[in-house]
C-alpha cells in the first residue's frame, strides 16, 4: 500500500474498481439493485438514519453510478452503520434492497480483511471462539461489562456469582459457567467440516489471526480425539 506525505494510505483506482466489480458479480446484485425514483422513502424509514450520517438512498445511488470512487467511500465506517433491519427493502417501490447491498459490501470487507471489518468484529471475538470451538454462541462467563456494555446498568450484577446463579436455575442445566450446553464431539467435527467448506475459518484468519490460531488448536484437538 502506498502512503502520501501525511501517512494516509493511497488506494489505487484499479483496486477500487476491483472492489466494485466483486460486488457487481455477486449473484444477489441484480436482485438488490434495480431502478430508483430517488424518492427517499428508504431513507425516511431507515432507523440508523435518525442517529448516524447514513442513508440507504445514497448507498443505492452510489452503486447505480458505477463509480468506484463513490463506492469506495462506503467501505470504511459507512457500511457498518446499517442495522440490517431491511426496512428499506420492504418499503422501496422499486423493490431495491440497499440493506442487501450493504451485506454484500460487508462480506467483501471481511473476506479481504479490511481494517473497518477488524475493528467492528473485534468485540465479537469471544462469541466467535465459543461458537466455532464449542458450538455455543453464548455462555454465562461471557456476560461481562467490558464485552457487553450495551446490556445496561445491571450487567455488573448479572456478571457476579455466576456459579451460584447457574445452580439456582430451576430448569435442568449443565451447572457450569463456561458452556450453555454440551455439544457431542461428533457433532462438532461435522460443524468443523461445514465451517471449512463455507470458508469460515479463512475469514476468521483474515480478520483476527490470533483468534484463528486459538480456534485451530481447539479444532485440531477435537478432530484428533
Amino acid at each position: 500500500m502506498e502512503y502520501d506525505e501525511n501517512g494516509v494510505s493511497i488506494v489505487p483506482s484499479e483496486f477500487k474498481k476491483e472492489i466494485f466489480e466483486e460486488a457487481r458479480k455477486d449473484f444477489r446484485y441484480e436482485e438488490y439493485v434495480r431502478g430508483c425514483l430517488n424518492c427517499g422513502v428508504c431513507t425516511g424509514g431507515c432507523p440508523p438514519h435518525r442517529f448516524f450520517d447514513f442513508s440507504p438512498r445514497i448507498v443505492l445511488q452510489n452503486m447505480k453510478s458505477k463509480d468506484p470512487e463513490l463506492i469506495w467511500t462506503m467501505m470504511d465506517e459507512y457500511i457498518w452503520a446499517c442495522f440490517q433491519c431491511f426496512t428499506c427493502a420492504m418499503i422501496c417501490p422499486f423493490l431495491n434492497s440497499p440493506g442487501g447491498i450493504i451485506a454484500v459490501l460487508r462480506e467483501i470487507a471481511v473476506r479481504r480483511g479490511f481494517e473497518s471489518a477488524k475493528k467492528v468484529l473485534k468485540p465479537y471475538s469471544r462469541v466467535l471462539l465459543k461458537l466455532t470451538a464449542y458450538g455455543n454462541q453464548l455462555s454465562p462467563d461471557m456476560i461481562q461489562p467490558d464485552f457487553f456494555p450495551d446490556w445496561g446498568p445491571h450487567i455488573g450484577y448479572a456478571s457476579t456469582d455466576l456459579a451460584v446463579k447457574r445452580k439456582a436455575i430451576p430448569m435442568p442445566t449443565l451447572q457450569v459457567t463456561n458452556l450453555a450446553w454440551d455439544v457431542a464431539p461428533e457433532t462438532m467435527k461435522e460443524l468443523y467440516d461445514i465451517f471449512d467448506e463455507a470458508g469460515v475459518f479463512k475469514i476468521i484468519e483474515s480478520v483476527d489471526p490470533s483468534l484463528y490460531e486459538i480456534i485451530q488448536d481447539i479444532v485440531d484437538d477435537v478432530r484428533s480425539s
